[in-house]
């Protein structure tokens, strides 16, 4: 019998994807990354042994994911199209990177993943596992079989009593881990209509959020998120404490509309409380720390390195090249923001750092001022000399 190793998270699709491959003469062998999934370990080998798989294999790379992927993210200001900080994108490499190991020690000659034929995660995964393992050939069952709708995936779980949490009246397609969650589907897709409440899925709706301003102390060191409020934590913990923060606060909640990899335009929400606060403070303490030169080449770095992250080219020179430019910026970016959060809006209430460039004898209006003004007048004839005609 076929060997085949499926990308799994326990949903709609993945599985619906073990019965429809069984069916194809396939032994399937699922493999579940945990990077801050709705389900539980014990709950996804449940679901995957009894929907038809021989065998799960789990693992939690939360940790890999925060120090290899988000902090990565993080440094370089990564934001896709100005609104999307990237939390399904960044894990798709991470997973298909895991998943291609899993192929070669069952020495199975397939992959397969869950997402649809018109997605942006058909990208990621195929384009990862072509780079790391071209000889193992990828079968996506969206792009093939009969089922043209939610809806009759709903229906075809049913038939083959298949344990689902997705209804006829809450269609979304979801997806989360540590750095966010992302809703997409059903309601969503209609422009008109703002999201419905049962759109959310942890991030407080702003009239039900904390009525009070929430203080929140941030320290790096060199780019990277080391104490919250004076306390010390690993990345992952420290961003699962500011989602829990965030969300209270309503922070972190984006309707996008955005260009997806094969062309067409689709509707996201994302919810991503500490992405959104940690963008903030780190793009604050680099203002801060870093001459304008380079923030302005850094903006341009960051743009692009979005679009490549998007599109599923993690593996690639290009992304490691950036990365090293956006390190040697990062050795600078060490001090203390303070954020204050209140009903979806993030305040900078201080910044501190060792290496500021902001000198108050400089900027100050008054009494200190140690400015020389008469250098002025020649810096403008200067500056204005090429222009004049």
């Amino acid at each position: 019998m076929k060997k085949i190793v499926l990308a799994y998270s326990g949903g709609l699709d993945t599985s619906c994807c073990i019965q429809w491959l069984k069916d194809k003469g396939f032994d399937v062998v699922c493999f579940s990354a945990n990077l801050g999934s709705e389900f539980s370990p014990v709950d996804l080998k449940k679901r995957a042994i009894k929907s038809g798989a021989s065998k799960i294999y789990i693992k939690d790379l939360r940790e890999e994911f925060a120090k290899d992927y988000i902090l990565k993210w993080l440094k370089a200001d990564a934001l896709y199209e100005g609104k999307y900080v990237l939390s399904t994108s960044l894990g798709r490499p991470l997973i298909a990177k895991h998943l291609v190991d899993v192929a070669k020690k069952e020495k199975a000659q397939f992959v397969a993943h869950g997402c649809t034929g018109k997605g942006n995660d058909q990208v990621r995964f195929e384009v990862t596992c072509a780079i790391l393992a071209p000889q193992i050939k990828t079968i996506a069952p969206l792009r093939e079989w009969e089922l043209s709708s939610r809806e009759e995936e709903i229906e075809y779980a049913k038939e083959h009593n298949i344990t689902i949490t997705a209804t006829k009246e809450k269609l979304y397609s979801i997806d989360k881990n540590i750095w966010g969650v992302s809703v997409e589907g059903g309601a969503l897709e209609d422009l008109a209509n703002e999201p419905a409440q049962n759109s959310y899925y942890f991030v407080k709706p702003l009239a039900k959020a904390l009525d009070k301003e929430i203080y929140v102390e941030l320290d790096f060191v060199k780019g990277e998120p080391v104490r919250l409020n004076g306390k010390a934590y690993s990345l992952v913990s420290l961003i699962e404490k500011l989602n829990k923060i965030g969300a209270s606060c309503g922070i972190g909640r984006t309707d996008c509309l955005e260009d997806r990899v094969v062309g067409i335009k689709s509707r996201e929400i994302y919810e991503a409380p500490a992405a959104w606060i940690l963008y903030t403070a780190h793009k604050e303490l680099e203002a801060l720390t870093l001459d304008r030169e380079i923030l302005a080449f850094k903006d341009i770095i960051g743009q692009k390195y979005s679009q490549i992250v998007y599109q599923g080219l993690w593996f690639t020179a290009l992304r490691e090249s950036f990365d090293a430019f956006v390190n040697e910026t990062q050795k600078y970016v060490t001090g203390k923001i303070v954020l204050k959060l209140y009903r979806g809006n993030i305040v900078i209430a201080k910044r501190v750092s060792e290496n500021s460039l902001y000198k108050k004898a400089f900027a100050t209006y008054g009494e200190g001022d140690k400015f020389d003004r008469t250098m002025a007048e020649g810096f403008i004839k200067i500056l204005s000399m090429p222009y004049q005609r």
